[in-house]
């Protein structure tokens, strides 16, 4: 089973649960294939909403599509899929992001893409507190989650709450600390971001000692994390300059992108993550567009005009992006192009564009 992307017309739906203005659209190659996905609105007129499919097919039965709309959410910021395969997390912040309110929550999300538990880890249940829970990590059987100025620790099988690590100590210049994500190296470190502290922090799992890993005014806001899986440099999104930035373990910073001079590619970045092919997805939260840096740095749009997409996560497994929509209040999974797909393409022809809810019969999906 192979996905790929399309760019073609699609029958929609429009979920009215969604206040943000969600759509989802489904298409079919052939009768047993369909696909659900991420819509761009191209026109309109009085009777026909006209949108393009950033979303997937896959040569495969209807039962086995990885493609979901997780509605009900409050705020959320992160969407993780567990290494082992088995789930997802997304935490809700609910509320305002600095506010220490003891009312957010973490939603598990079943391998199916089905809310297993809206409300799995809760602020004001329990031990431990939650207030606005933003990045996250899955290391065995510990999830830890990025609270404000806090590293919280639970175990991922029941929720149970495990331990905190304060960082209120380490803020710089007078300047409150402020976590955002969280990224491990898979090794013996958690990397933690603070935006407004121009600093990432590192932490030693093994000592469970905290240090500040780097700390420059030229990271203009390192918000997304994701660790590099070839070269285990730590991968850093501007949220306030549109850069991106290479880390080494050592310490030392490369600028990998940035803004052009004459020309703005990037608004403020989010998230960051790569698949399984070493591309890496970058998330636009105020552009609204999610984007894919090969490896050779050349870059493409995947999906755009989109809900205010937050900390992306890829599942490698499944070869599925996670995109959060922090202010849309709901979150999606949907298949991702593999390399594997690509090659010759044979003349496109009026079959491959169609009309709003037509279906192809008696071709092959290779």
């Amino acid at each position: 089973m192979r996905p790929r992307f399309l760019d073609t017309f699609a029958s929609v739906h429009y979920d009215a649960s969604v206040r943000s203005g969600l759509y989802s659209c489904s298409f079919s190659d052939q009768p047993s294939t369909v696909g659900r996905g991420l819509v761009r609105i191209v026109g309109t007129s009085s009777r026909l909403l006209l949108l393009v499919c950033a979303g997937l097919a896959l040569a495969g039965p209807a039962e086995s599509l990885h493609a979901n709309q997780i509605t009900g959410l409050l705020n959320p910021h992160s969407f993780l899929a567990d290494p082992d395969g088995d789930q997802y997390f997304i935490s809700n912040v609910n509320g305002e992001s600095e506010s220490k309110d003891n009312n957010g929550f973490i939603t598990k999300v079943d391998r199916s893409g089905e809310i297993a538990s809206m409300k799995f880890i809760q602020g004001g249940q329990g031990e431990g507190e939650l207030h606005a829970p933003k990045g996250i990590a899955v290391v065995g059987q510990t999830l830890y989650v990025a609270d404000i100025d806090t590293l919280r620790a639970f175990d991922k099988v029941n929720g149970r709450f495990l331990h905190n690590w304060a960082f209120a100590s380490f803020g710089q210049t007078g300047q409150p600390v402020s976590l955002v994500d969280v990224a491990y190296d898979g090794r013996a470190n958690l990397y933690l971001s603070d935006t407004e502290g121009n600093t990432i922090y590192r932490m030693d799992l093994g000592k469970h000692a905290v240090s500040v890993f780097v700390h420059d005014p030229a990271l203009a806001g390192p918000r997304g994390l994701a660790i590099h899986p070839k070269t285990g440099h730590l991968i850093v999104a501007s949220w306030y300059k549109g850069k991106i930035f290479d880390i080494t373990p050592e310490g030392k910073i490369t600028e990998l992108v940035s803004n052009g001079f004459f020309s703005r590619r990037f608004n403020n970045l989010a998230g960051v993550d790569f698949d399984s092919y070493g591309n890496l997805y970058i998330a636009d939260l105020t552009g609204g567009k999610v984007w894919r840096m090969r490896p050779d740095q050349k870059f493409d749009v995947i999906a755009e005009f989109l809900p205010s997409p937050a900390d992306i996560g890829v599942d490698r497994r499944n070869h599925l992006i996670l995109v959060p929509y922090e202010y849309g209040n709901a979150a999606e999974m949907n298949g991702l192009e593999a390399p594997a797909s690509r090659g010759a393409k044979k003349p496109r022809d009026l079959s491959d564009y169609g009309r709003l809810g037509w279906t192809k019969k008696g071709t092959d999906q290779k």
